[in-house]
């Protein structure tokens, strides 16, 4: 295990440098509570949700395993009234949040640790200078909505964004964006990443509770990203209703664009390794991963 015991692990208070990324209305409760019960980091997907309904999802966690989880929101404009809030009274060990920058002093003050998202090296300095603890590095390959905050929203490979970002700023670098297996994990650590996230690897688990439809979806069509959708660029599977979506009028705004869009058909979102993902509990597929990193490692 001497390749997962990487700074991340103390800085999170993991067993493994893992992270299963949060995915707004595709992550429930249970599949964080796995995820940390099982030695990695489990995340409340908490953009979408109400104050009251993100603190019940927080305590549900809580009351269901002792280890360490993070809480993710969405960073200004699209924050929610009184979120930030329910963090802060709530006091995970750690808080991620995406689509721009959030101060990290008050959270900091609070003893939670604090990860940014991050789609370019400009980004990656940014939110060294916003205080954050850690930078998540999200490749062109990750599903869901890009994390972009400066300059429109590039698809930099994660090969090439994970060394730029090591080399760009002092703090740990998570990778996320297409990671499938311990080999993935493998390669990002020997490009000096502390960690890994996976969001569409954890899709494919019994906790997420995905229907059959999403991911045969994912499985049998190409991803694309496009604002569409939401009104947002996201990666996501390339559907008759998406296509239609595409075809025009312009969208809406985030996230209103939603609204219109849902009743074409359902949003599937999923990254570039989607045909490798593997059905089992999520518990399972931590220490899968823990040993194929073991296994790719050597000795």
């Amino acid at each position: 295990m001497r390749l997962l015991d990487t700074p991340l692990c103390e800085l999170l208070g993991v067993r493994f440098p893992l992270v299963q990324a949060p995915m707004a209305n595709n992550a429930p409760p249970a599949l964080a509570a796995a995820v940390s019960s099982a030695g990695a980091l489990g995340s409340v997907a908490g953009g979408t949700l109400s104050p009251d309904v993100l603190r019940a999802a927080i305590r549900e966690v809580r009351d269901t395993t002792d280890r360490p989880f993070a809480v993710n929101l969405f960073a200004p404009p699209y924050l929610r009234d009184g979120a930030l809030e329910v963090v802060l009274e709530e006091r995970p060990r750690v808080f991620s949040f995406t689509f721009g920058v959030v101060n990290a002093a008050a959270l900091r003050e609070a003893g939670i640790v604090v990860l940014g998202t991050a789609t370019t090296v400009e980004e990656a300095r940014a939110l060294e200078q916003a205080g954050v603890d850690a930078v998540v590095a999200q490749g062109a390959e990750a599903g869901g909505h890009r994390g972009s905050f400066l300059d429109g929203f590039p698809l930099v490979p994660l090969r090439e964004l994970v060394p730029a970002c090591v080399d760009a700023v002092s703090l740990p670098v998570v990778a996320a964006g297409g990671i499938m297996d311990g080999a993935g994990i493998v390669e990002m650590l020997s490009l000096g990443t502390a960690g890994a996230s996976l969001g569409t690897a954890f899709l494919f688990t019994r906790e997420a509770g995905r229907p059959r439809e999403h991911l045969e979806a994912l499985r049998s069509l190409e991803t694309v990203v496009t604002d569409a959708y939401t009104g947002r660029p996201m990666r996501a599977a390339r559907t008759p209703a998406l296509e239609e979506l595409m075809a025009g009028p312009a969208p809406l705004p985030f996230p209103e664009q939603r609204a219109i869009a849902a009743e074409k058909g359902p949003l599937f979102m999923g990254g570039t390794g989607a045909t490798r993902g593997r059905e089992l509990g999520a518990a399972d597929l931590v220490r899968l991963l823990a040993a194929e990193v073991e296994a790719a490692g050597g000795p």
